[in-house]
């Protein structure tokens, strides 16, 4: 039987990640596993916020069963390299990430940050997605919000 004792969490806090939440927290129930939310901030310098704000929002991110254990994670460097050398560290069974990828050419690619934890993850990795009329209005909100820059 698949044995899962530690889940981390990857977020970025897109609706995607959201989408990956549910999903975490769903099998941390089912297994009866530590979920951990991790962050990886750019480093201090190159981030428009310091390391207590991501702090703050990472330990907003609570599942309100009390019987889920959860532990936070505030990183920093470049996103795949920390989350997978986190992984290693910690002993970690499931890395749960949302996917970002875009969809050209009548193809989905998966974002590169997806793509390189795919790739070196010590363990199963799950890529949470959108339902499709989500991905369309995650889209749309993204372009909105960058032609308010």
């Amino acid at each position: 039987m698949l044995s899962i004792r530690k889940i981390l969490l990857a977020t970025d806090f897109s609706p995607a990640c959201t989408q990956a939440y549910f999903h975490a927290l769903k099998l941390a129930r089912l297994h009866a596993a530590e979920l951990i939310v991790a962050h990886v901030m750019h480093p201090v310098g190159e981030s428009t916020h310091g390391p207590d704000y991501w702090r703050a929002m990472i330990e907003q991110i609570r599942p309100v069963d009390g019987s889920i254990a959860v532990g936070h994670a505030l990183l920093e460097g470049e996103p795949a390299r920390e989350l997978v050398a986190f992984a290693r560290a910690n002993d970690t069974d499931l890395i749960v990430l949302g996917r970002q990828g875009r969809h050209d050419a009548g193809f989905d690619q998966l974002g590169s940050v997806t793509e390189e934890v795919l790739r070196n993850a010590p363990c199963s990795v799950l890529v949470a997605r959108l339902p499709k009329s989500r991905e369309h209005l995650a889209r749309l909100s993204a372009t909105a919000h960058m032609s308010d820059d």
